[in-house]
């Protein structure tokens, strides 16, 4: 199957796209978003990839689903288009980085900037129906997800791994803690973030940290 992904990735993953499972999920995504509003918009399904290519990735974030409210979701995990309010998650993520880094909350809760230096913000489904969360789980996504977990983990090596909540934690078996860095927190929406299980975790101080312990570049959060 022809999927319209960077070359890079299409490369690693061509034998998922040729699996009977994601012909199966492209054809649910294709009819869905012929009968009804879904987000993001078609082409930026595979956004997260086209910013941050296979060999360039050196952060991995795991989002569950995309936002599904109108013009919020654009392909990458938490993150919104420029001008639109900043979700709960998303404030407290930036509100983290104000006192982890210690530099001022950004007006724009889009995080291409992020992925353009090499941070893959994946979520584990790709696609949502309008308002209704979760509408497309279990239909193939996670499958093919868990598959580029898999292959960044078997094909490089010294990735750093943010797994932020009781779903991203779970993809920490698909993951060779012996080659790679993997950082877990509590999840940073209110609830969790309320508990105490988010703020503090100076995981992006940390990830810059190994990044420049391997005389790589930081990430400018």
């Amino acid at each position: 199957m022809n999927v319209n992904i960077h070359p890079s990735w299409k490369a690693q993953l061509e034998q998922e796209f040729n699996q009977p499972y994601f012909s199966t999920l492209a054809h649910f995504v294709k009819k869905e978003y012929g009968s009804t509003t879904c987000y993001p918009r078609g082409k930026d399904i595979f956004a997260a990839f086209d910013h941050s290519p296979f060999p360039d990735t050196q952060v991995v974030i795991i989002g569950q689903d995309p936002y599904h409210g109108p013009n919020q979701a654009n392909g990458l995990c938490f993150s919104v288009h420029d001008g639109i309010p900043h979700p709960p998650s998303l404030i407290n993520i930036f509100k983290e980085i104000e006192t982890d880094m210690n530099q001022p909350y950004p007006k724009s809760g889009n995080l291409e900037r992020w992925a353009d230096q090499g941070v893959l913000l994946l979520n584990a489904t790709l696609t949502v129906r309008a308002h209704q969360a979760g509408s497309h789980q279990n239909k193939g996504w996670e499958i093919f997800t868990d598959a580029v977990i898999k292959k960044l983990s078997s094909e490089r090596e010294g990735l750093i791994f943010l797994l932020w909540g009781g779903f991203a934690k779970r993809k920490a078996n698909l993951i060779d803690a012996g080659k790679h860095h993997i950082l877990k927190s509590g999840h940073p929406s209110p609830l969790s973030a309320n508990r105490g299980l988010w703020f503090g975790n100076k995981h992006f101080s940390k990830a810059n940290e190994i990044l420049i312990q391997k005389g790589k570049k930081p990430i400018a959060w």
